[in-house]
């Protein structure tokens, strides 16, 4: 076994070395743990305001007490689409999530590929193209999706695609910037080799560095995935018909049952992407 693998870089440093940097890593500890104590301070936390009053407890019972039994038929007037049951709403429900975070993240990751590309300074080594290409990245993921969905939706009235762009937008750049780091952190001795031998950037990426960094690319997607089922799922609170929606419209009429349904279907999605993935991850490992 090669035990350099797991060992890192850092296994081959001196034994002085390494305790230094486990030094100076309990120095960032302690100095993050210092500045959460003084932003507590300053924020003037109260434990006490995370006890509820009596009619808090109450909705708390409430909620809590259906979880092991969630609703099969609808607790009130509404009787969903047509003749549609309450698990069948939650299932067409549950696949137009899928659906805008598919979509979401299918323009996302053309964004972050060309993105992360254009970033790369293993790649483009040129500033004037790195610098602005990095600018945008960070510029598209500061703004979170929720808030390009109040600018969207502000702008361009409520269509799917701009829930879909709500999301793919921040989601490019996150990906734009992880896909940068994992190319500039990629042995390039093969696209050294075929820079030398005049090979373009976009040679260098598809054969010298892609074929490395596709595993880990890959892990990150279906993570991303995961998260975008969420968001897909919050916008439905904007009107669109994902889980969130029917969630939300539950929540208010207090159908405790009808909400449990909704989560345990947007779990049992989550589970089901998660094994998915991770079987596929197994199998571009081997």
């Amino acid at each position: 076994m090669n035990l350099e693998r797991f060992a890192g870089p850092r296994a081959g440093l001196p034994v002085g070395s390494r305790l230094g940097s486990v030094g100076v890593m309990g120095l960032i500890l302690a100095a993050l743990a210092l500045a959460g104590v003084w932003a507590a301070w300053h924020l003037r936390l109260d434990p006490g305001d995370l006890v509820p009053g009596q009619g808090g407890w109450r909705l708390a019972r409430d909620f809590l007490g259906r979880a092991l039994r969630p609703a099969w038929q609808f607790e009130g007037p509404y009787q969903g689409h047509g003749t549609d049951s309450l698990p069948w709403q939650a299932l067409r429900a549950a696949v137009a999530t899928v659906v805008f975070a598919a979509t979401s993240l299918s323009l996302a990751l053309v964004g972050g590929v060309v993105l992360g590309f254009l970033g790369s300074t293993s790649l483009m080594g040129r500033p004037a193209v790195v610098v602005p290409a990095r600018l945008l990245a960070n510029l598209l993921r500061a703004v979170h999706e929720l808030i390009w969905a109040v600018l969207l939706l502000a702008a361009l009235g409520r269509g799917h695609l701009v829930a879909v762009i709500a999301i793919a937008l921040p989601y490019a750049g996150t990906l734009a910037k992880i896909f940068a780091e994992m190319m500039d952190e990629t042995p390039a001795d093969a696209a050294c080799a075929l820079e030398l031998a005049g090979a373009t950037p976009v040679q260098r990426f598809l054969y010298g560095i892609l074929p490395r960094a596709l595993p880990d690319m890959t892990a990150y997607v279906f993570y991303r995935f995961e998260c975008a089922l969420r968001s897909a799922a919050v916008l439905g609170f904007f009107g669109f018909p994902t889980l969130g929606y029917y969630l939300a419209a539950s929540f208010e009429n207090l159908y405790y049952g009808e909400v449990w349904t909704y989560l345990y279907v947007l779990l049992g999605v989550i589970l089901a992407v998660d094994w998915w993935s991770g079987r596929l991850r197994r199998e571009l490992a081997t």
